[in-house]
C-alpha cells in the first residue's frame, strides 16, 4: 500500500475539457481566430495556460498579443470554469476511501494556484487537505520543482509514494520526481501515449486505482 498519492487534477479528477476549450474557442472568436474542436484541445492542454494560449493561438502570434488572450481566457474561465465541469465517476468514492484508509493524498496541477486549490475544494470538498498549483516564476510540470516542495509538506519520500495522471506530462513528472507513475486511460490523452511516456502501470478504471494503492 502506498503511504501517500499525488493526483493530476484535469483529466485525472476532473473533466475540465469542455469548459477550458469553450473558453478557448471565445477568445479565438474574440480575435477573428479559428476555432478548434474538443478532441483538439485535450491535446493542447497538459502544460498550463500560458502554454495552452499559445497553442491554440495562430502560429507566429505576438507575444504582446498571446499575453492579452491570456488575460481574455483567464476572464472568462473565472466566470465559466464550473458551467460543464464534474469529477469523473467514481473518483469522488476513491478518494474518500483512500482517505478513510490512512492514505494521504495531494493533487499537483499546472492549473495557476490560486485557481487550483477552489476548483478542487468546489468538487471534492474536504477531501484533499493539500493542492498545488502553480506558482509565478517557478517552473510547472514536468520538472519536478513544485512535486518536490509538494513532498516535503506532505513527508512524503520516493519509495512510499504514487504519482497518478492521465498524460505523458504526468508520467514524465512522475520519472523526473524518482517515483512511480500510474497512468489512467478515463482523461484526455490514450494508453499509447502513457506507454511511450514510459508509465509503470495503467489502469482502466477509478476502482482498479484504488485496488492498485490499497494492495497490501
Amino acid at each position: 500500500m502506498y503511504k501517500h498519492v499525488i493526483f493530476d487534477l484535469d483529466g485525472t479528477l476532473l473533466n475540465t475539457i469542455d469548459d477550458l476549450a469553450d473558453t478557448g474557442n471565445h477568445v479565438c472568436t474574440l480575435h477573428g481566430w479559428p476555432t478548434h474542436t474538443v478532441d483538439a484541445f485535450k491535446l493542447m492542454v497538459g502544460n498550463g495556460i500560458p502554454k495552452l494560449v499559445e497553442r491554440f493561438a495562430p502560429q507566429g502570434t505576438s507575444q504582446e498579443m498571446l499575453d492579452q488572450a491570456y488575460q481574455e481566457f483567464m476572464d472568462w474561465y473565472g466566470v465559466h470554469k464550473e458551467d460543464k465541469t464534474a469529477p469523473y465517476a467514481g473518483m469522488p468514492e476513491v478518494a474518500k476511501a483512500l482517505r478513510e484508509a490512512g492514505v494521504s493524498i495531494a493533487v499537483l496541477s499546472n492549473k495557476a494556484d490560486v485557481m487550483a486549490g477552489p476548483v478542487v475544494e468546489h468538487y471534492y470538498p474536504g477531501i484533499f487537505p493539500v493542492v498545488q498549483g502553480a506558482l509565478p516564476g517557478l517552473p510547472t510540470k514536468p520538472d519536478p520543482t513544485l512535486l518536490y516542495k509538494l513532498m516535503e509538506r506532505l513527508g512524503a519520500t520516493q519509495e512510499d509514494t504514487l504519482f497518478v495522471g492521465d498524460s505523458n506530462v504526468d508520467i514524465r513528472t512522475a520519472k523526473n520526481g524518482g517515483l512511480t507513475g500510474c497512468g489512467v486511460l478515463w482523461g484526455f490523452r490514450s494508453r499509447e501515449e502513457l506507454e511511450a511516456a514510459g508509465a509503470d502501470v495503467i489502469v482502466s478504471t477509478p476502482q482498479e486505482l484504488q485496488d492498485l494503492i490499497l494492495k497490501p
